[in-house]
């Protein structure tokens, strides 16, 4: 019994080394991803407080903010507009705190793309500071900020009429949050939908029977495509329905606009997802390679917190990342108020990357 035991074991375990592509997706991909988000979120060293700070009517900053910047010896930087003091905190690290000089409507716009988490004005009584009190990170970015303007922390009742609490639509981190949700939801349902379906169809020689019929391979993955897009739908629907009534989330942009962002990220994915199970039947390696390109882009493409945390030179690739210009597109709408002319570049390069992608995978897709 044991012998036996043991001979089945040994087998299953050469049956998985000898599969490359196993060893690679379940032990060289994370390594790779760690080695990746750790060059990413280690290589600054500084925590960075990006705040907007609000100018004048004709542009400038208020004499108390200029007078309090210099004070503080909070110097202008190279970068027009953009004013820099580093902390230094010891074991705890250094802080960089960062103030954008912009007005107010940009700085609304910063706010609700989650560029920044807090806006600071000037009055006659001071510094104001505008946040969603309800958002961790804002409250962590205005306590720093505010004990480096003033040297004390939010604790006194007087301290307590600085405070503006944000009432602007979209300026709320559930604003942020549910585009993002939205969005990650037509990836990962498009993606595991599609693609692991296929690589099981594959393994279980379902595909096999089907290439023997007179069907067209074309209209079989259409609509293997199209039955998603529809259920996709249907769920981003009722978790708009859920966030209308319970958060009174409300689309302020063009609903054709969200429509045509909708049909070009279903698109995108639905090429990926061809692509990326055209070949493999085993489901070991589908897993590895439907991981491969949904996590990072979970990660990265600023669905739960801004993709302007990582390092400048990394921004330049997420925004360009499929999930990114989904996530933007539908956040510009939803809390921005974007309309049709002003989501057609992501509309396009997503349709792009669809039809590319779907292209390639039809022409090397392999039925056995």
């Amino acid at each position: 019994m044991n012998r036996q035991f043991w001979q089945l074991f040994i087998s299953h375990v050469k049956e998985i080394i000898r599969e490359p592509g196993v060893l690679f997706w379940g032990i060289g991909f994370p390594i790779l991803m760690s080695w990746g988000l750790g060059i990413a979120f280690t290589e600054r060293g500084d925590t960075v407080r990006k705040t907007a700070v609000v100018r004048e009517v004709d542009g400038t900053l208020a004499p108390g903010v200029l007078a309090l910047f210099d004070s503080l010896q909070i110097k202008q930087t190279p970068k027009p507009n953009i004013f820099e003091y580093t902390q230094q905190s010891g074991k705890l690290g250094n802080i960089l705190f960062q103030f954008e000089a912009t007005n107010r409507d940009s700085a609304n716009i910063f706010l609700k793309r989650g560029m920044v988490n807090m806006v600071i004005s000037w009055s006659d009584t001071g510094v104001v500071y505008h946040f969603d009190p309800i958002n961790p990170e804002a409250q962590l970015t205005y306590m720093q900020v505010n004990q480096f303007l003033t040297g004390q922390y939010n604790t006194s009742e007087h301290s307590d009429d600085a405070i503006s609490v944000l009432s602007l639509a979209g300026t709320r981190y559930i604003d942020f949050l549910i585009p993002g949700l939205i969005a990650m939801g037509i990836m990962m349902s498009v993606m595991w939908g599609i693609s692991y379906g296929m690589i099981e169809r594959r393994k279980l020689k379902l595909l096999r029977r089907m290439v023997a019929t007179p069907m067209n391979k074309a209209y079989f993955l259409a609509s293997i495509i199209l039955a998603r897009i529809i259920i996709n739908a249907l769920e981003a629907g009722v978790l708009f329905a859920f966030a209308y009534f319970y958060f009174d989330i409300v689309i302020q942009g063009s609903w054709l606009a969200f429509i045509l962002l909708f049909a070009s990220g279903n698109m995108a994915f639905a090429g990926i997802a061809i692509l990326s199970s055209s070949r493999t039947s085993n489901t070991e390696i589908g897993n590895g390679v439907i991981n491969a390109v949904v996590t990072p882009m979970m990660i990265l493409s600023g669905i739960f917190f801004s993709y302007r945390n990582f390092p400048d030179w990394s921004v330049q690739i997420i925004q360009y990342l499929p999930l990114t210009m989904l996530t933007d597109g539908i956040r510009s709408v939803f809390n921005e108020g974007a309309g049709i002319m002003f989501v057609m570049p992501a509309v396009g390069l997503l349709s792009a990357i669809g039809i590319i992608a779907f292209s390639i995978g039809l022409k090397i897709f392999k039925w056995y």
